[in-house]
C-alpha cells in the first residue's frame, strides 16, 4: 500500500510459460475503517517461490476491474507499477542496483526522482518478504527497524514494525503486528497494524491507510480482509491479468 501515507500489503506485460501454472490466488475485501461499508475487492495472483512476482486486480463491488498493479520478484525491494483506469494516475519504480526511479501521476504527467534504496528499504509488497525475514525476531518481541518508501513522496521514511501478541482469527492461530513512523516529520501517518498467519506467515488482515486514491485524490483508511485460504490459480490466469480491460467505474 502507498501514497502519501500509504504503507503495504499492485502495470507492466508479463509472459507466463505453463512451468508456473501451481501459482495461487488470494482474494480480499477491502472496507472503509471502521465499518462494513465496502468499498472494493482485490485479488492477488501470486507465482510459487519464496521470491514470488505479483499480480494484484483491483475490482469494484459489481466484480469489475478498475486498477491492476504488478509487483516484480525482488525480495523486500522490488520494482512495481500501479495503474488506476478511473482517472489514470499511476505510480511505481523502476531500475536496478542501489537507486531506483520512482514516478507518480496521471498518466503523461508523472513525475519522478531517482531515489537511494537503503539496505533495509522496503518497497510495496516486498514488506511482505520483509516480515518472513524477520519473523524470528518479531516473536521473540524485538522491534524491527525498517524504511518503507512512500512513492507520493519519493523518500524512504524509517519505520518500526513489531508483535502485538498472539489473537484467534476467524479460527486461525495469527500473530497481530504493527508498524508505526520511528519519528516525527511533520505529518501524521497512522499506524499500521495486520494479522498474519502462525503457520505459513500469510497475511490475513491489514488496516492502515490504502494504496487507492478516493474520489478527492486521498487514500483512505481501511480494513483489508483476506479469505482465509488461498486457492489455485492457472498459467492462464497470469497471463490474462496484464490484457484485463479495467473498465469498472465505481467511486469511494
Amino acid at each position: 500500500m502507498s501514497g502519501a501515507a500509504g504503507m503495504v500489503v499492485a502495470a507492466a506485460v508479463a509472459i507466463v510459460s505453463p512451468a508456473q501454472a501451481n501459482a495461487r490466488r488470494e482474494q480480499a475485501d477491502v472496507y472503509a475503517a471502521g465499518s462494513q461499508r465496502l468499498l472494493y475487492r482485490e485479488e492477488h495472483l501470486v507465482q510459487p517461490g519464496a521470491n514470488p512476482e505479483r499480480w494484484v486486480v483491483y475490482r469494484c463491488p459489481d466484480g469489475k476491474p478498475f486498477a491492476r498493479k504488478r509487483v516484480a520478484a525482488g525480495g523486500a525491494r522490488p520494482d512495481f507499477a500501479l495503474e488506476d483506469a478511473r482517472d489514470g494516475y499511476r505510480e511505481g519504480v523502476r531500475g536496478a542496483g542501489d537507486a531506483r526511479q520512482v514516478y507518480v501521476g496521471l498518466a503523461g504527467k508523472e513525475t519522478s526522482r531517482r531515489v537511494p534504496v537503503p539496505a533495509d528499504g522496503v518497497i510495496d509488497a516486498g514488506f511482505d518478504a520483509a516480515v518472513r525475514t524477520h519473523w524470528a525476531q518479531l516473536m521473540r518481541g524485538e522491534t524491527v527497524q525498517l524504511r518503507f518508501l512512500v512513492p507520493s513522496r519519493k523518500q524512504f521514511f524509517p519505520v518500526q514494525l513489531r508483535r502485538m501478541g498472539s489473537a484467534d482469527w476467524n479460527g486461525i492461530r495469527a500473530e497481530r503486528l504493527r508498524m508505526k513512523l520511528d519519528t516525527w516529520f511533520g505529518f501524521a501517518v497512522p499506524e499500521v497494524t495486520l494479522v498474519y498467519a502462525r503457520d505459513g506467515r500469510r497475511l490475513l488482515e491489514f488496516n492502515g491507510t490504502g494504496n487507492l486514491r478516493d474520489g478527492r485524490g486521498r487514500n483512505p483508511q481501511v480494513r483489508i480482509a483476506f479469505q482465509p485460504q488461498a486457492q489455485l490459480a492457472s498459467a492462464s490466469d497470469l497471463a490474462g491479468v496484464a490484457r484485463l480491460p479495467l473498465d469498472g467505474r465505481c467511486s469511494f
